[in-house]
């Protein structure tokens, strides 16, 4: 509920920074993110384009520029010593937007290290902070988490996360995300609650599996599933057990005949 009521605080926000846009050209909505691969920068300009913010990229002095393995190793060695990269000077002048979007792609659970940069070297006291991410199973509740804690002073509203193997899906997604949240004009079929958690039938379990069984890093064996639909989706979310620990697995399946079930995230324990 609180989410709810942050979200619908916003959009009587934006609502207002709009009309004061019209009235003096200056929005105050900024999206400014932090991308290596290019799949976050995406998100962030689709997001920008739907809302008609600003926008702007949070650059490392220098840059990760080797391939995946090399800036595991780079992100390791800077954790395990607790340096943070330098990053470029923000161009934006932060203090004329009550609204920022921050985006990033998901390292070791959280947002990568360029926006931890970001966070501490700003100060985003009293803005509203809305995340959004991309990762490879999940990482939108704990990086928000993780924003919250390390920005006391800023409202931060967990936002729009998407797997980079359903990048695609991002453009209808933020739509259904903004239009839902009332961030944007727009009408859509809101998602009712989930179900209370049941026993897996044998169905479900082939629901997931089929969802799930060709992601490497995903050993989680289904328990329990809830469920919710619209008029164009059924929506799975499945409590699965992995090496002794409880997640939240999220999957769809499009209502039409021979849809594929999707995973689409992972919610871990925070």
């Amino acid at each position: 509920m609180r989410k709810l009521w942050l979200l619908a605080a916003l959009a009587a926000l934006l609502s207002c920074a709009s009309e004061k846009k019209q009235d003096e050209g200056a929005s105050k909505a900024l999206v400014i993110f932090y991308s290596q691969t290019g799949a976050t920068r995406a998100v962030a300009e689709e997001l920008q384009k739907q809302l008609g913010a600003d926008i702007e990229a949070i650059e490392a002095v220098e840059a990760y520029d080797g391939d995946f393995q090399a800036t595991i190793q780079r992100s390791q060695q800077e954790r395990a010593e607790g340096v943070l990269p330098e990053i470029k000077p923000v161009e934006a002048d932060l203090s004329q937007y009550d609204v920022i979007f921050i985006g990033y792609p998901v390292w070791f659970g959280t947002f990568a290290p360029p926006v931890e940069s970001f966070i501490k070297n700003y100060d985003l006291s009293g803005k509203r902070i809305i995340t959004f991410c991309t990762f490879g199973s999940g990482g939108l509740d704990s990086s928000t988490a993780d924003m919250q804690r390390a920005l006391p002073d800023a409202d931060v509203v967990m936002g729009y996360g998407v797997r980079n193997a359903r990048i695609e899906s991002a453009p209808a997604e933020i739509e259904y995300f903004l239009k839902s949240n009332k961030m944007v004009e727009g009408e859509v079929d809101l998602l009712p609650d989930y179900s209370a958690p049941q026993p897996v039938s044998e169905e479900e379990i082939a629901i997931y599996d089929a969802a799930c069984g060709d992601y490497p890093m995903l050993h989680a064996q289904p328990v329990r599933v809830g469920k919710a639909a619209t008029a164009a989706m059924t929506y799975y979310l499945y409590e699965a057990e992995e090496n002794g620990q409880m997640l939240k697995v999220k999957v769809q399946v499009g209502n039409e005949e021979g849809a594929k079930p999707e995973f689409t995230e992972v919610l871990r324990a925070i």
